[in-house]
């Protein structure tokens, strides 16, 4: 079934007029504005919208939204604009609905570990408002993104070991479709067999399906210790051998943290981490009683010996332990720094933990083999991963390389039994590898874009070709 390409052009005066008069000085078409608005952190040429609507409701974006749909006029839905595939681009012009200003905190039920927020609540004000009830929201995505934006994109992150993804820690969404309905899915229960889970179906939708404006969290209680630890490694392979013994043995880990020699050289400069070598590293935490650490810390020493692996160095104070999480989440600032000027092509594959060692070799010698010198990092405790090709975009043949060596990283990972994204999902520029993934299931993913969004207004050209 073939999606019908989306209205192109600027906006008529009748849109125009419209959204002003709903929302005054809050859509604007100024240039500077628009541009912001164009692009995210990644490696796409910026396309501004026509137009962006700073909205504070639910209603709001309803009303928007039915104004759009009766003049069929494309809808690019805004968090914080870190995505790293493109979401964020307007390749048919449109509005941008730049959910920002909705960022309250509805309710927190603490007895019943959940909590409902707006859609532009961010990742670390979430917690910042939880930390007095000795609850967290685990899930951490390197960018400080919205909430919104993270359910959209089905995001992890370094927890998701232990934590899981955006998928497992959603309980329900309300959502504005593409005609101007408003619905609630899933609820505050912890299990329910009613109806089809629709909840599941719009996280990871990537604003294609409608657009996210409250979102039910999953919270989890802070453990009592949290230790984190530094362990650097002769090789890549030493590294990763070591997390596949420490998850096949069972260790509940917290986070393990892959970052290659080239990485963390560039993680010692740019966040100023003393006392480390540009070595192979992997980051490690633990949670739960102070025997429980121990046992685990213990059990992963002893597995890291085998490998070659350095005597651990513990970072126990809260500030230790945040100093070396954020260089660990300002990773790819610190790899763009390594070439200033120019952009990220962030690869972002995931297999099955057997498969990881011959996955992340091979996709080293990929990236050599095309004349790059790319940082390696990753969750790789659930098996995912990233490559930074640092490319100029203008540059056709350093593009072209690029483009031809994550392919072969992608095809491994797919023959491996693996996914073409792990978190960072398909937006504009993982299209064709979503059908190499999917084959026929894709025209079923086509048939539910046709019937929720016939006129494809919703964040046209992303995850679907028209």
């Amino acid at each position: 079934m073939a999606l019908g390409a989306a209205t192109a052009g600027k906006l008529d005066d009748r849109v125009s007029r419209a959204l002003t008069a709903l929302l005054g000085d809050r859509m604007t078409t100024a240039q500077a504005v628009r541009e912001h608005h164009g692009s995210g952190e990644d490696y796409f040429k910026p396309v501004p919208p026509d137009a962006v609507c700073f909205v504070r409701s639910t209603e709001e974006v309803a009303e928007i939204v039915k104004i759009c749909a009766a003049h069929k006029v494309p809808i690019i839905p805004f968090g914080t604009g870190t995505s790293l595939e493109g979401h964020v681009t307007a390749p048919y012009g449109g509005v941008c609905i730049d959910l920002s200003q909705m960022a309250d905190v509805l309710e927190v039920n603490g007895e019943d570990l959940d909590c409902r927020v707006q859609a532009g609540v961010r990742r670390k004000q979430i917690n910042e408002y939880l930390r007095d009830t000795g609850l967290f929201f685990p899930i951490d995505p390197g960018a400080d993104a919205s909430l919104g934006g993270m359910a959209a994109t089905r995001a992890s992150g370094t927890n998701a070991v232990r934590y899981g993804t955006m998928r497992e820690n959603v309980l329900g969404l309300t959502m504005v479709l593409a005609d101007g309905r408003v619905i609630r899915t899933g609820g505050r229960a912890r299990k329910s067999a009613a109806g089809y889970d629709l909840t599941r179906l719009f996280v990871g939708s990537e604003g294609t399906l409608g657009i996210i404006t409250e979102v039910q969290l999953r919270l989890y209680g802070i453990p009592e210790k949290m230790a984190s630890a530094v362990c650097q490694y002769p090789s890549l392979e030493d590294a990763v051998n070591t997390v596949i013994l420490t998850i096949q043995a069972g260790v509940p880990v917290a986070r393990i943290e892959l970052l290659n020699d080239v990485q963390m050289g560039a993680c010692i400069d740019y966040s100023k981490l003393e006392g480390y070598e540009a070595k192979t590293t992997l980051f490690y935490e633990f949670h739960g009683s102070e025997a429980a650490v121990a046992e685990q810390a213990d059990t992963v020493k002893a597995i890291s010996d085998e490998h070659g692996g350095s005597a651990f160095q513990w970072t126990a104070r809260t500030e230790d332990r945040n100093k070396l999480w954020q260089a660990r989440h300002d990773a790819y600032y610190s790899a763009l720094a390594l070439e200033p000027g120019k952009r990220a092509m962030a690869s972002d594959v995931c297999v099955p933990i057997s498969r990881l060692a011959e996955t992340i070799s091979g996709a080293a010698a990929d990236v050599e083999a095309a004349g790059f010198r790319a940082p390696i990092l990753g969750h790789v405790g659930d098996g995912n991963f990233h490559l930074v090709f640092l490319i100029d975009p203008d540059d056709k043949d350093e593009a072209a390389r690029a483009h031809g060596a994550n392919e072969l990283i992608v095809q491994r990972a797919l023959a491996n039994g693996g996914t073409c994204t792990g978190e960072h999902g398909i937006g504009a520029g993982k299209m064709e590898f979503l059908v190499a993934e999917h084959g026929e299931a894709v025209s079923v993913m086509r048939q539910l874009k046709q019937t929720l969004d016939p006129d494809n207004i919703m964040n046209p050209g992303k995850m679907l070709r028209p």
